[in-house]
């Protein structure tokens, strides 16, 4: 399983807050991955300014690519899903399931696999940390 597991389930229970970057005070899925990886020792590059609902991830690609993420075609650190056609999602595989930013439950959650919605995308977090 990926190098972010353990970092992002020390992030189940913070609260969900659409663009939060800040455990303290709350994360979206963005923010979720943005702080998992600083945990696992990485610098990521979160976007600014996008919508959460939009029928284009690209501010979600452009994030990957500043963040070193590389495409891989199973697995992956970083996973891409339409929850539906207007709505993409970033989840954190871990054993059983994903970790996930669920704006319906108010906060960062465990859900067990496998997912309910279409993978668009999965990335491997590189592995050049600081």
């Amino acid at each position: 399983m990926g190098i972010l597991v353990q970092a992002a389930r020390e992030l189940i229970g913070v609260p969900f807050r659409l663009h939060g970057r800040d455990p303290e005070t709350g994360l979206d899925c963005v923010g979720l991955v943005t702080e998992t990886m600083r945990r696992a020792g990485f610098h990521p590059v979160p976007p600014e300014g996008y919508a959460m609902r939009t029928a284009s991830p690209r501010s979600l690609l452009h994030f990957a690519v500043a963040s070193a993420m590389v495409e891989v075609a199973e697995g992956g650190d970083v996973i891409l899903a339409m929850v539906n056609p207007l709505q993409p999602h970033l989840l954190i595989p871990v054993p059983g399931g994903f970790v996930h930013a669920h704006a319906g439950i108010g906060r960062v959650t465990e859900m067990p696999g496998p997912l309910p919605w279409p993978t668009t995308l999965r990335w491997r977090v590189t592995p050049q940390r600081t």
